[in-house]
């Protein structure tokens, strides 16, 4: 499986964060921070292309975070596929766009998780599982 960026040298610092979910129609969004250790959902962004990006453009100048959290999917055996191609571009441009540090996070299963939870809003429930996966890896 390909390496995510290592939390724990590159997040020192980093007390504040937004968790994305990507989708192609709609981006789950959570917040969190490292005091607390948890994440809490936010409304799920439903709009594509620069339209998404002037959404999280409004989100991040509102929760000032440190730094952003994007869920990356995996096939069941960490193979890549096509959807981990598309989060991995969307970090990408999340970087160049807000010049904050990005971290990647393997989020196999966590819409499922999600669902099995009896989330309403399985897109921001699955950001929020992210975003504690990722905060429990913090020093």
């Amino acid at each position: 499986m390909p390496a995510m960026t290592d939390p724990q040298d590159a997040a020192q610092g980093c007390e504040r964060f937004l968790a994305f979910d990507f989708g192609l129609k709609r981006t789950g969004v959570a917040s969190g921070n490292r005091l607390t250790r948890t994440a809490s959902p936010q409304p799920t962004i439903a709009a594509e292309g620069d339209a998404r990006f002037a959404r999280i453009t409004d989100r991040v100048r509102e929760w000032q975070p440190d730094a952003l959290v994007v869920g990356v999917p995996f096939h069941p055996d960490g193979q890549a596929h096509e959807n981990t191609q598309r989060a991995r571009k969307f970090a990408r441009q999340l970087r160049g766009r807000l010049g904050l540090p990005v971290f990647e996070v393997d989020e196999r299963y966590s819409t499922t998780e999600a669902h099995s939870l009896g989330a309403r809003d399985a897109d921001a429930a699955s950001a929020c599982i992210i975003l504690e996966q990722f905060l429990r890896q913090l020093p």
